[in-house]
C-alpha cells in the first residue's frame, strides 16, 4: 500500500536545481524570510541569490561567507541597507553558521502593490459615498482617477 508523502518531498526534486543555480541549498530561506527579517520588510523584499566566493575555505573548513542578493522595493532599500548587519546575523543564526557575510540590496518591484489591491475590501456604503463624491466632476479622466484614489483610501485589509 502506498503511503502519503509530504508535499515538500515531492516538490524538492523539481525546484531543487533552480535553487541550487541561485546558490541556495534549499528553498527554506524563502519560507523563513518573514521570520528572519520581520513581517514588514518581508512584504517588500525577497532573497534572490546567494553568491559564494570561489574555492576559499575558512579555518574551520567551511566556505567563506557568501553575499546574499536581496530584491527590495525602492522605498525600503534604505531600510534594508541600514539593517543589513542585523539581517546578516539573523540569517546566520537561522542556519547556525556564518554562511552570509554581507547583504547586497537590488532595487526591484516585488508586487506588493498588486497584492494590496487584491487584499483590499471595500464596504459597499463607503464605495457609494466615493462614487457620489466624484459624480459631479465633469472631466472623465480626473473623475476616474479620483474614484480609484477614493476606493484605495476606504479599502481595508482582510480580517486577521
Amino acid at each position: 500500500m502506498a503511503r502519503a508523502k509530504p508535499l515538500a518531498d515531492l516538490i524538492a526534486p523539481c525546484i531543487g536545481p533552480a535553487f541550487a543555480a541561485q546558490g541556495f541549498a534549499s528553498s527554506d530561506i524563502l519560507a523563513a524570510w518573514p521570520d528572519i527579517v520581520g513581517e514588514r520588510l518581508a512584504r517588500h523584499s525577497r532573497p534572490s541569490k546567494l553568491e559564494w566566493p570561489r574555492r576559499r575555505r575558512g579555518e574551520d573548513g567551511r566556505p567563506d561567507p557568501g553575499t546574499l542578493f536581496v530584491r527590495v522595493e525602492a522605498a525600503f532599500a534604505l531600510d534594508l541597507q541600514h539593517l543589513a548587519p542585523v539581517l546578516v546575523e539573523r540569517v546566520n543564526a537561522h542556519y547556525g553558521w556564518a554562511c552570509v557575510g554581507r547583504i547586497l540590496p537590488q532595487q526591484d518591484r516585488i508586487g506588493s502593490r498588486a497584492r494590496r489591491k487584491a487584499e483590499g475590501v471595500v464596504d459597499p456604503v463607503r464605495r457609494g459615498s466615493v462614487a457620489q463624491a466624484v459624480s459631479t466632476i465633469e472631466d472623465e479622466g480626473l473623475r476616474d482617477a479620483l474614484d480609484r484614489l477614493g476606493i484605495a483610501t476606504v479599502a481595508t485589509g482582510p480580517a486577521r
